[in-house]
C-alpha cells in the first residue's frame, strides 16, 4: 500500500498516475475530441534509426493541433555524422525543412494523414498512420515506413489546475536516410493538456514542478524476431508508471516503479540507470557511447536527451535494431524523493 507522508488538498492525488494500453486506430490518432477536460495540444513523431555503419540519425517534428499551444520545438534533425562523437543537430539540413505551425490534417478510412500546408516554405513532408502501418517522408532527407509494435500506450496524471493525458504508439521502421539504408523505431506521441499548456514548457504538471527523475520510451527488436516495447516515468511523491509489451501480446502495467541513476562526472548525461518494477523485476539502461544529444543542454527541451538501449537484467538476446530516446534530470534528483544537484 502507498504511504502518504503529507496530506494533499482536494483534487490533488499526489502525482498518482493511471496507465493502460489502448487500441490504435486512425480515428483515435486523428484526435478530434478532448479527454478529462483537456484538449489535444500536439502530436510528436520522434525516434532514431541507424545505418549499416552504425551512425545514428534522430529526429522529431512538432505537429500542432488547432487547439494546441506551441513550444520551441519545430523540427529537429540530429546525427552522429556531424562530429562522430555525439548526436548533434544538423543545422544546415534543419534550415531547409518546411516548418508548419498547424499542418493539413485528413482522415480517410482508417488512415490519418498530416502534411505541410501548400504555401509553406521549405521542403515538404508527410506523415500517415493507421492501425497497422506508419510512414514518414521528409522530402530530400529521409523516407521511412513500418509496422505497429504491440498496442498503444496511455497514461493520465490529474492535477488541481492542470493535468496531462499522454498517448503513445511505437513503430518498427526501415527506409532510407541521407541516401543510406536505415532501420530503427519511431514513436508517435500525442499529449492532451489544459488550455494554453505546452509540453515541457507551460502548464506541464511534471516538468514545470521539477518532478521527474527518468522518463523514457523504448523498443528493441531482437534477431530472433522477438521484441520489447515500453514507456515509463519515475519521479517524486507518487509519480511513476510503466507499461511494457512484447511480441506474445502480453501487456503489463504498474505504478510500483523505482529507479537509481548515476550521472557522469560534470555531465547532465547518464552513466548508468536501473529501474525496479513491483519490487523485484530489474531493467538497466545501456547508454550508447555516441548517444548524448549535447545540443539540447542549455536550450530546449530543458532536460538531457539521450539514446541507448533498455534491457531486462540478465536478458542475453541479441538485438537487431532499437530505440531508447528519453531523458533524465540530475537537477531533480537521482531517485524518488532524493534531492538533485546541478553542475557547479
Amino acid at each position: 500500500m502507498k504511504t502518504f507522508s503529507k496530506i494533499p488538498e482536494r483534487g490533488d492525488f499526489a502525482y498518482q498516475t493511471l496507465v493502460a494500453p489502448y487500441k490504435v486506430t486512425g480515428e483515435s490518432m486523428h484526435g478530434g475530441r478532448g479527454f478529462f477536460g483537456l484538449q489535444l495540444s500536439k502530436s510528436m513523431p520522434f525516434g532514431s534509426v541507424r545505418d549499416e555503419e552504425g551512425h545514428i540519425y534522430s529526429f522529431t517534428r512538432s505537429v500542432m493541433a488547432p487547439t494546441g499551444t506551441p513550444n520551441p520545438t519545430k523540427f529537429f534533425y540530429l546525427s552522429t555524422r556531424i562530429d562522430g562523437k555525439n548526436i548533434r543537430m544538423d543545422q544546415a539540413r534543419m534550415a531547409e525543412r518546411g516548418v508548419t505551425p498547424v499542418p493539413a490534417l485528413s482522415l480517410q478510412g482508417d488512415t490519418v494523414r498530416w502534411t505541410n500546408q501548400p504555401d509553406d516554405v521549405g521542403h515538404p513532408w508527410e506523415l500517415t498512420a493507421n492501425s497497422e502501418t506508419f510512414t514518414w517522408k521528409e522530402d530530400n532527407l529521409f523516407q521511412l515506413e513500418g509496422r505497429l509494435l504491440g498496442n498503444g500506450m496511455q497514461w493520465y496524471l490529474p492535477g488541481v489546475e492542470w493535468g496531462t493525458f499522454y498517448v503513445s504508439q511505437i513503430w518498427d521502421v526501415s527506409g532510407v536516410c541521407e541516401g543510406r539504408p536505415v532501420k530503427g523505431a519511431i514513436l508517435l506521441d500525442q499529449v492532451y493538456m489544459a488550455e494554453g499548456g505546452a509540453i515541457h514548457f507551460k502548464k506541464d504538471l511534471v516538468v514545470n514542478n521539477k518532478m521527474h527523475v527518468l522518463w523514457w520510451s523504448f523498443a528493441t527488436v531482437y534477431k530472433d524476431g522477438t521484441y520489447d516495447v515500453g514507456s515509463f516515468m519515475v519521479g517524486h511523491d507518487h509519480l511513476g508508471y510503466a507499461i511494457f509489451q512484447n511480441e506474445k501480446g502480453e501487456v503489463r502495467t504498474t505504478t510500483d516503479i523505482e529507479c537509481v541513476t548515476k550521472h557522469k562526472d560534470g555531465s547532465y548525461f547518464l552513466k548508468a540507470a536501473k529501474i525496479t518494477l513491483d519490487g523485484s523485476e530489474e531493467w538497466e539502461f545501456l547508454p550508447d557511447p555516441r548517444g548524448e544529444m549535447i545540443d539540447f543542454v542549455g536550450g530546449f527541451p530543458v532536460t538531457a536527451q539521450q539514446e541507448g538501449r533498455w534491457r531486462r537484467v540478465g536478458d542475453t538476446r541479441e538485438p537487431d535494431h532499437w530505440v531508447a530516446w528519453g531523458e533524465s534530470d540530475r537537477r531533480n534528483g537521482a531517485a524518488r524523493n532524493v534531492p538533485g544537484s546541478d553542475i557547479n
